[in-house]
């Protein structure tokens, strides 16, 4: 600013400042004041301003553009005082004319000139004085010319009423730089220059800094009565603070309108733009190709595999990061480098640290754990247990699950599990090819992702519960996945190259085997789990699941305690299935109980005795004697089903009648509606030799009902309980009591052999049976049970029918048929 002083040109006038003129100093001379009715000309070249004009007492920044306005320029600076005249356009669309001209304006003088080309020149002005237009005259090169006449400021005297006037305009500006700070330095720059003890110079400078239009601001300059004047500005100040604190305002809710995620965003490429600075953040695709590079620095991938990663990342390296094939490319590149290849886990073969853990984690079981102890100690010997596939097949709640987690932690392996239940697409086992919209690799890919190492143990739950339908074959697809022959090599439809998974234990689960394909289980060993006895589940619970339910209670050790009278009560009235879930259920709602105890204020612990179980469960749900003892026409089965064992009451019963006949209720299957009508044919065949008469059905309509109507029975093992049902009616003969049979028959009076036999054991104790007959064949299977099972029990083995009646009706056996029935045990 110091050299724009220097050439500043403003005349002493009264109530105006005194600038020194350069060009009226001279060397080693005190510089003369100069009138500026002694300076100004009284004829100006004009410039037409748009859209504002300009007030006395300013440095404007002027540009003016075309010829006409550029010779107006050249042809002031060419007179020794280097005036012009300022004054406002009256429409701004229209061209410039003496007819669209405000008649007042400013004069002043060129200080300097900033910037000059052929027709476009940037100068700066000071402008002096007011000035009203008296006549205009065109010049030949286009010129605007003006004879003027000058209003100047007349001297004021302060008063209070000027000094108020002054202080209002100058409370005014003090709130409009506390909104809108860049007005400081305008008003620094008024300061330097001139007095706030001028009212008029004051007035001017606060109508300048507003943002009213160009028409009111044309009223102000044309106002030359100070006190007028300074009215009228401060009409306009307040319009400008109002609409200052308005922009504020709007500002300030615009501000608090920006959402979380905008101000994240903002924040994010900040991050990115500074991390990018300091180098320690590349560009985005240069960024993938280093982090699937690093990747690949500790992988082992096979030949195919590390040529096609190599010809994608090539790829990648080509497309831009817009295009649709970069993204498709990215995420194959992502899959295929953050799979485990070559990454293996230590295996740990040491037998007492396997047994420690199955102990651990789980109660009896004693057949599954010694076969899986095999299954480790062979892996010990043979340096790896690849090729295995284990198939645990049992009740619900037997923990199938929870020993596939006990094997991976034996081994020191990663443990996976997901669900094949319901599954009806081929796509999620061997995943989608690229070329679809969403395409992801299939279950196994994903697994193996998620385990980080390539021999983990894979858990497939529900292998017996996987469908089919238009979309594929899941149970086929798997035969490639679970083939030890074939796994080496497996292609998943994603990534298309060859990945080793015979190094994944395989652990599947079901609860039976009918609905697995045969090629499916062919390709897998099956270990049977057939549920627990009651005293087993009372260690269990003991164990296990009381401790658990009261750390998933809140309730500390020690406060609750179940007796063993009331957990053997609780298995025998409550929860009788064959594995420990539904007991579980019942510790948890005791939990509960005792929970809203604790929360309503006691302190004292609980105890949980035989005779207290009914207030916290509610009714037995199983009566203490479910058998007929005593009653005609009623025998006792044992059946198989997905849940277990179970015993199963069949009942007949003869109706006088003209016509006979024979009528099954009770909701059963093909196979067992056929056992019925070889027993009907069988008991009716041989009424004589079993001492009734020959006619008995002749004269009676028979109806034979197998109770709990509402579940679907089948299958051929109840075919000597349907007979011996018969002739309990027939004969009118009890059966023994605690008598439990099973066993095919056939027409000729043979007993064939069953499944399930451990299953039907467990069912028989659970159930309170004391003497059991099975098959002949079936001795083998039921003297390969624990020791546990077989105690106490009294079992019979028969190869006919004439057995199984000796046995049942308490008939000594003839010598011809002691050679079928077992020692008892």
């Amino acid at each position: 600013m110091s050299d724009e002083k220097d050439e500043m040109f403003e005349p002493d006038l009264p109530g105006g400042d005194n600038n020194d003129l350069e060009d009226e100093q001279e060397s080693g001379q005190e510089s003369g004041l100069i009138l500026a009715s002694e300076v100004l000309p009284s004829s100006l070249p004009l410039i037409p301003l748009r859209p504002r004009p300009a007030f006395p007492g300013i440095i404007l920044p002027l540009a003016v553009n075309g010829a006409e306005r550029a010779a107006t320029i050249r042809q002031a600076m060419d007179t020794p005082s280097r005036a012009i005249g300022l004054l406002l356009a009256e429409d701004s669309e229209e061209a410039d004319g003496p007819d669209n001209l405000h008649s007042v304006g400013v004069a002043g003088k060129i200080m300097k000139i900033l910037h000059q080309e052929e027709d476009t020149i940037h100068l700066l002005v000071n402008t002096l004085e007011r000035f009203t237009i008296e006549d205009i005259v065109v010049q030949d090169n286009g010129v605007l010319r003006g004879r003027v006449q000058y209003h100047y400021g007349a001297e004021m005297s302060v008063n209070p009423e000027l000094k108020a006037y002054s202080m209002a305009i100058i409370g005014a500006l003090k709130e409009l730089v506390q909104i809108n700070p860049l007005y400081s330095e305008e008003i620094k720059m008024f300061l330097n220059r001139s007095s706030l003890d001028d009212p008029g110079r004051l007035a001017d400078f606060a109508a300048n800094l507003t943002s009213a239009d160009g028409h009111e601001l044309q009223n102000i300059l044309e106002t030359f009565d100070v006190k007028k004047r300074i009215d009228r500005v401060l009409v306009l100040l307040k319009k400008e603070l109002e609409v200052s604190r308005l922009q504020t305002k709007i500002t300030k809710q615009i501000e608090e309108k920006i959402s979380k995620q905008q101000r994240e965003f903002f924040l994010k490429e900040q991050l990115k733009a500074i991390k990018k600075e300091l180098g320690l953040e590349k560009e985005g695709k240069a960024a993938e190709v280093e982090k699937f590079e690093k990747r690949l620095a500790e992988l082992k991938l096979n030949e195919e595999a590390q040529k096609t990663v190599n010809e994608e990342l090539e790829k990648l390296k080509l497309l831009e990061p817009n295009s649709p094939e970069y993204t498709v490319t990215r995420n194959y590149l992502d899959w295929l480098t953050i799979l485990p290849w070559g990454r293996f886990s230590k295996d740990s073969y040491r037998i007492d640290r396997a047994r420690n853990v199955l102990d651990r984690d789980h109660y009896g079981l004693e057949d599954v754990k010694d076969r899986i102890l095999e299954f480790i100690a062979v892996g010990k010997m043979k340096g790896d247990i690849s090729g295995s596939i284990l198939c645990l097949v049992g009740p619900p709640g037997v923990g199938k699950t929870s020993i596939g987690h006990s094997v991976a932690d034996a081994l020191g392996r990663k443990f996976y599990r997901f669900s094949l239940g319901g599954m009806r697409d081929e796509a999620e086992i061997k995943g989608h090819r690229r070329t679809y919209i969403g395409a992801m690799p299939g279950k196994f890919v994903q697994a193996m992702k998620s385990a980080g190492t390539a021999n983990p143990v894979l858990m497939l739950d529900e292998i017996d519960k996987i469908g089919a339908s238009y979309q594929g074959d899941p149970a086929s697809a798997l035969l490639e996945v679970l083939d030890p022959e074939q796994n080496n090599s497996f292609r998943d439809h994603y990534l298309d190259v060859p990945y080793d998974l015979s190094n994944v234990l395989f652990i599947a689960t079901a609860n039976q085997l009918d609905t697995i394909p045969a090629a499916l289980l062919d390709r897998m060993e099956v270990i049977r789990l057939s549920g627990y006895i009651k005293e087993e589940k009372v260690e269990i619970a003991r164990r296990y699941l009381v401790p658990k339910a009261l750390q998933g209670h809140g309730i500390p050790k020690g406060k609750v305690a179940i007796r063993r009278d009331a957990l053997e009560k609780i298995i025998d009235d409550y929860a009788r299935e064959a594995g420990v879930r539904n007991l579980e259920n019942r510790i948890k709602k005791i939990m509960r109980k005792a929970a809203m105890e604790f929360a309503g204020g006691r302190e004292s612990k609980i105890t949980i005795t035989q005779k207290e179980v009914e207030s916290y469960l509610g009714k037995p749900v199983f009566t203490a004697d479910e058998f007929f003892e005593g009653v005609p026409g009623v025998a006792t089965g044992l059946a198989w089903t997905s849940m277990g064992g179970a015993t199963l009451q069949i009942e007949a019963t003869a109706v006088p009648s003209k016509n006979k006949g024979f009528k099954q209720t009770g909701q059963l299957g093909n196979v067992m509606v056929e056992s019925s009508e070889i027993a009907y044919s069988f008991t009716m065949g041989h009424l004589k030799k079993y001492g009734s008469d020959a006619d008995f059905f002749d004269r009676h309509f028979v109806h034979l009902h197998v109770p709990a109507g509402a579940t679907p029975k089948d299958g051929p093992s109840a075919g000597i309980t349907m007979t011996t049902a018969l002739l309990s009616m027939v004969l009118n003969k009890p059966v023994r009591d605690r008598l439990g049979m099973t066993g095919e028959l056939t027409l000729t009076g043979r007993v064939l052999p069953i499944g399930g036999v451990k299953e039907k054991t467990i069912a028989a104790r659970r159930g309170g049976l004391k003497t059991l007959i099975f098959p002949e064949a079936n001795r083998k299977d039921f003297e390969g049970l624990p020791s546990y099972l077989q105690e106490g029990l009294e079992v019979h083995f028969a190869t006919n029918y004439d057995e199984v009646f000796e046995i049942a009706f308490n008939q000594s056996p003839p010598k011809s048929t002691k050679r079928g029935k077992s020692k008892n045990t």
